[in-house]
């Protein structure tokens, strides 16, 4: 929230390891205590049963950062850690997807390369992506992305998973199941040591695989196996969890250096419909969301 840029230099770090946690905690207040204040007003006036989705963003003011000394690390300046912090709530309407319609599928097509800051949902990441756009194909409801062409690692504003043929040659080592068996399936979904978002579906996906005993691999998945794949969905906080209709790639690799999508020639995978193992894992996520207090309450 606080980078250095040629404007602005910042010759020093708010941040330590002794105070990464209060900082943690009191943007968390910060975000609770204001959204406390305005969510009341927006469910008065929403319609009746209309959903509602909730976007804060959370921005450091430089300025005041650089007049304040110690911030956050105990003293007398550690109780106007606030000061330093800017918060932005929108709240609008939602429609969600209905899960399992043919419609609702989406639409992938691999356009470019990973971000360099994945840990968070960094609001510059929408400016970054905006170069993407001259590659989206028509009809194309999320764009994915890959560093060498072959491992997919996420979309811009989701998680990506497939759901694979067990590869016997690579089955060994990585999970406990039956890697004999070169029927079974696995989940796989990119690492987030790759450089993907560290999404709160993506956890619960993994979580849900888990306890219904469905293979999960860690991996990026590789368009050299995608005759492998059987089944492929996105997850954010808002689609929660949506299957995929077809992946668009392009060949060569080289070829997204075109101005348009027009000079680039697509192989496209169809799959038809959501598959029993998305459809086992979705229904597993909508369990959990009726539980009180689980997390995902928070996202959806």
């Amino acid at each position: 929230m606080f980078k250095a840029n040629k404007k602005i230099p910042l010759l020093f770090s708010p941040f330590s390891v002794t105070s990464s946690l209060k900082w943690e905690s009191r943007i968390r207040s910060l975000v609770s205590n204001s959204l406390n204040q305005v969510l009341p007003i927006a469910l008065k006036e929403r319609s009746n049963g209309e959903e509602l989705a909730v976007t804060a963003l959370v921005s450091g003011d430089i300025e005041k950062l650089k007049a304040m000394k110690n911030v956050g690390g105990g003293g007398d300046d550690d109780n106007g850690a606030f000061q330093v912090l800017d918060l932005h709530l929108h709240i609008g309407s939602y429609i969600p997807p209905v899960f399992g319609i043919e419609e609702s599928g989406a639409h992938l097509a691999l356009v470019g390369r990973g971000r360099d800051l994945a840990d968070a949902k960094y609001s510059d990441w929408v400016m970054l992506r905006k170069p993407l756009e001259k590659s989206r194909p028509p009809s194309v409801t999320e764009l994915l992305l890959s560093n060498d062409g072959d491992r997919i690692l996420e979309g811009c504003i989701t998680n990506f998973f497939v759901i694979a043929k067990g590869d016997k040659s690579e089955a060994e080592g990585k999970y406990l199941d039956d890697y004999n068996n070169v029927n079974s399936v696995e989940v796989q979904t990119a690492p987030i040591s790759d450089g993907v978002l560290p999404g709160v579906i993506r956890q619960l996906v993994i979580e849900v695989c888990h306890s219904k005993g469905i293979p999960v691999c860690e991996v990026a998945p590789s368009w050299e196996k995608h005759q492998l794949w059987e089944e492929a969905f996105v997850t954010n906080s808002l689609r929660v969890l949506q299957h995929v209709e077809t992946i668009k790639v392009p060949q060569p690799w080289e070829s997204l250096e075109s101005k348009s999508f027009e000079g680039i020639s697509w192989i496209e995978k169809k799959f038809q419909g959501p598959g029993i193992i998305t459809k086992v894992i979705q229904k597993g996520i909508m369990e959990r969301a009726s539980t009180e207090s689980h997390p995902l309450n928070e996202s959806i």
